[in-house]
């Protein structure tokens, strides 16, 4: 076969081997062969990556388990499929009672190792202020659960509190970023709170940015805890990239 056109689909036009090439063709490709000349060998010497649209597949690289994400600007580009991280942590253990104010979760906390394995490197904790392995938009939901009880161990029927989740944006001073207030239930003359607080995290220094889980009471009330199942408890999970 004789190739003396390369027809540019993409573009709407051709390109004539024979007038368009510098250089002489030999006679097998459409040209006169009387000059010798050197060709360009396309397979080593072109360099880039040809775009999906053009036949090519887009990625200059790639691992196993990436899949193609087109940017917006370039064609596409790898990616890493799935979940890379979520972790879920737990209070273990009831808290003493307490009087009114904010009451931030600092000790007791422990990752759940019950019918469930986390994936990724997890978060870390340290007095309960939590740090992320990595950057990224973080979904974090903050579960809480109290029970209505005073210091002398009296049900009380109505007590308001409120869970919160704090951040730092320089490793030392906290803003509440989410809140939500409790709802009540009542279970043979004791009174249980419960709050669930989502939130979403653009988290861009992993070294200065962190959270930490609080309350807000008007009363003493008891936080929930076990070792076996998510009393209290609050659930990590990477969305995606920064």
């Amino acid at each position: 076969m004789t190739l003396t056109t390369i027809n540019l689909a993409a573009l709407g036009d051709t390109i004539n081997l024979s007038t368009e090439v510098t250089g002489t063709l030999p006679t097998g490709n459409g040209g006169t062969g009387s000059t010798a000349t050197t060709f360009v060998n396309a397979a080593s010497n072109v360099t880039g990556t040809l775009p999906v649209p053009n036949g090519g597949t887009g990625l200059a690289s790639g691992t196993t388990g990436q899949f193609l994400k087109f940017t917006g600007t370039t064609t596409v580009a790898s990616a890493t499929a799935g979940i890379s991280e979520a972790d879920n942590w737990r209070i273990t253990a009831d808290s003493s009672n307490s009087g009114a104010g904010r009451e931030i979760l600092t000790s007791n906390w422990e990752r759940n190792d019950t019918n469930f394995q986390q994936i990724g490197t997890g978060v870390s904790q340290s007095s309960g202020n939590f740090s992320f392995p990595s950057t990224g938009k973080w979904f974090i939901q903050l579960s809480y659960c109290w029970q209505s009880v005073d210091s002398g161990g009296t049900n009380q029927a109505h007590v308001y509190v409120i869970a919160e989740i704090q951040a730092t944006t320089n490793n030392s001073s906290y803003d509440r970023i989410a809140r939500s207030p409790a709802s009540n239930s009542n279970s043979g003359g004791t009174y249980w709170k419960s709050s669930y607080v989502p939130v979403m995290l653009d988290v861009t220094d992993i070294s200065n940015q962190k959270v930490n889980f609080s309350s807000y009471r008007a009363n003493g009330l008891k936080v929930m805890g076990s070792s076996s199942h998510g009393d209290t408890s609050v659930t990590f999970i990477k969305m995606g990239d920064t």
